[in-house]
């Protein structure tokens, strides 16, 4: 390994981007309901009060509507600000302000204006909190023309994507899965981007495709290791960004394998498999299929607080394996 690569968790990665942007930019500044003396509910943000001062590691009201008000228009004026949710299950109270402002104000103003705003949301289940803190609504946001939506997998990305996000004319939200901050990977020093919009395949194969997201790419990989053993070859691509999404490389691939499954946390129905399936459907790459599209989502429930339930609500490598297997062996 390379002496300027080490190893950091995904939260190490994520709090490395934002200090490299601070000190490079006094306009960048982040804001968030117990980001500063507290260090952030799942302590992404650490020391960086201590570093960089309380005016610009802004501690909010919890109020997420009006911080994300105040973030929105601090973008307008020139500022570049970081604005962290607690939990992506807050978005909900923000969206007055993500989805009518922060997407549509360089439209509505003729291009005149733009609006370089990062959203953080700590997403996904595994933590035992329950229904209202543990929701995966990337694709809420997906949905929406003039925001970018992206998911980092690894910590690489994690790092690489918020300096992308952060450099970005646009409104950027980004999905942290909760289980991935203690995730440790190699990360290199000092400042380099992931571009937005380009998916990465994690894994080359011959008889399947599976397109996953955030936590599902370490599941999938997972799962096709074991497949392996069975002699069954899954290339495993990791989507990135949710919008815009990286069409050609998906397309690409299923062309290659001729079979296609999507695995997402967030619930199966209207989650991002059903736009990865469409889109496929709409391309050349239909005609290459060997077998119908399978989407493997989560439960159509909320998150139940019971640590057995709430695994059985979301896929799990078994369950990745067995319609992985079904669908390369034929026996949907």
């Amino acid at each position: 390994m390379d002496a300027s690569v080490r190893e950091l968790s995904y939260a190490q990665a994520i709090q490395e981007a934002m200090a490299l942007a601070m000190e490079a930019d006094e306009r960048v500044f982040l804001m968030g309901e117990d980001i500063g003396v507290y260090g952030g509910a799942f302590q992404v943000t650490g020391d960086l009060v201590e570093r960089f001062g309380a005016d610009r590691v802004m501690d909010t009201p919890i109020s997420e509507l009006g911080g994300a008000g105040v973030a929105v228009g601090a973008a307008v004026t020139g500022m570049r600000p970081i604005f962290e949710f607690q939990f992506s299950d807050f978005a909900t109270l923000g969206m007055e302000q993500i989805v009518n402002q922060a997407a549509k104000m360089r439209f509505m103003l003729g291009g005149e204006v733009s609006v370089p705003l990062v959203m953080r949301f700590p997403a996904g289940s595994g933590t035992g909190a329950a229904a209202q803190h543990s929701q995966s609504l990337e694709a809420w946001l997906g949905h929406v023309p003039g925001l970018k939506v992206i998911q980092p997998a690894t910590p690489h990305d994690a790092k690489g994507m918020l300096l992308a996000a952060v450099a970005d004319p646009d409104p950027v939200m980004i999905f942290e899965h909760k289980l991935l901050y203690k995730m440790k990977g190699p990360v290199p020093e000092g400042h380099y981007t992931v571009p937005i919009g380009k998916a990465e395949i994690r894994r080359e194969g011959s008889d399947l495709t599976i397109v996953a997201t955030s936590i599902m790419v370490h599941k999938a990989l997972e799962a096709a290791e074991a497949l392996a053993g069975e002699g069954i070859d899954i290339e495993v691509v990791d989507l990135r960004t949710i919008r815009p999404m990286d069409k050609r490389t998906v397309i690409d691939s299923v062309k290659k394998t001729s079979r296609l499954l999507c695995v997402y946390e967030a619930v199966k129905t209207l989650g991002i498999g059903a736009e990865v399936s469409a889109m496929i459907a709409e391309s050349e790459a239909f005609d290459y299929l060997d077998a119908p599209i399978v989407r493997l989502g989560g439960a159509e429930t909320p998150i139940p607080y019971n640590p057995e339930l709430e695994k059985a609500t979301v896929p799990q490598v078994p369950d990745i394996v067995a319609a992985a297997r079904d669908l390369v062996t034929g026996h949907r």
